[in-house]
């Protein structure tokens, strides 16, 4: 499976509801997870970004599809990443002519 960092930004809304941000973390968790994508670690940070999601999921089809969905409870706004280990990039450069 892909894995991706999804960095996240509390919305208006977010902010003035901020005492559910962990239910709703759970909440997407757990529908994440119905669709075949891992959440593997969900951060809370302070500083340019308000979160970070490190996922795996089976495409990019449905890693998109799923940080739509998060976008369109208009709680937060989303830029995701799509990442590789070292073995990944050692194969990728090995493609290098």
């Amino acid at each position: 499976m892909a894995t991706y960092l999804t960095l996240i930004k509390f919305t208006e809304r977010g902010v003035k509801d901020i005492k559910d941000t962990c239910k709703r973390a759970a909440d997407f968790k757990a529908h994440a997870k119905k669709h075949g994508i891992e959440v593997k670690e969900q951060y809370w940070c302070m500083g340019a970004y308000d979160g970070l999601i490190v996922f795996e999921s089976p495409d990019d089809e449905t890693a998109t599809a799923a940080m739509l969905s998060l976008s369109s409870r208009e709680n937060v706004t989303t830029q995701t990443l799509r990442s590789f280990t070292a073995a990944e990039m050692s194969k990728i450069v090995g493609k290098i002519s």
